[in-house]
């Protein structure tokens, strides 16, 4: 028995002294670590009044904070008034709004998460949401019910877009 165990470890160290050999042969690369400029916080509406950025750049991608129905151009910050169509509609427009201000487009959307406040109403979600991107480029989704949202929304959309 011990000398199987020899002949395996023998042939175990022969096998692996080509792989170390060609390992070292090459020149180490060194790790990329991400630089400062590759990650950029965006506000192209001004300074937050809240404690996240609208945006963050990181390489190629674009990372949005998450969107509720509220009209930027009301003084109020209330969702809009009329369903869950309605502030779909008004938070895809918010993204669209976002995304254009920072350099991309909702035909560069490559993922979506949607957070609603009752899951009974996603297939009348789904209607709007389905509007705003051609059949041929839906983005990856997922798509969950909460507890509750910020200001009472009925529905918060997060995406990931490219430059």
């Amino acid at each position: 028995m011990p000398m199987r165990r020899a002949a395996f470890a023998l042939a175990v160290l022969l096998l692996a002294t080509p792989l170390a050999a060609q390992q070292t042969a090459r020149p180490a690369q060194p790790a990329r670590q991400a630089a400062a400029a590759d990650v950029e916080y965006l506000t192209p509406f001004g300074p937050p009044t809240r404690p996240f950025s609208p945006a963050v750049r990181v390489g190629d991608l674009i990372f949005l904070a998450g969107q509720i129905g509220t009209d930027p151009a009301a003084s109020a910050n209330r969702v809009v008034a009329g369903g869950i169509e309605t502030e779909t509609r008004q938070t895809l427009l918010n993204i669209t709004r976002v995304l254009e201000a920072v350099g991309s487009g909702m035909h560069k959307v490559v993922k979506c998460t949607v957070m609603m406040a009752d899951m009974a109403e996603w297939d009348r979600m789904n209607v709007v949401y389905r509007e705003f991107f051609p059949a041929d480029r839906l983005p990856a989704r997922s798509a969950f019910g909460t507890s509750g949202l910020a200001l009472n929304a009925r529905v918060e959309i997060e995406c990931i877009a490219t430059r």
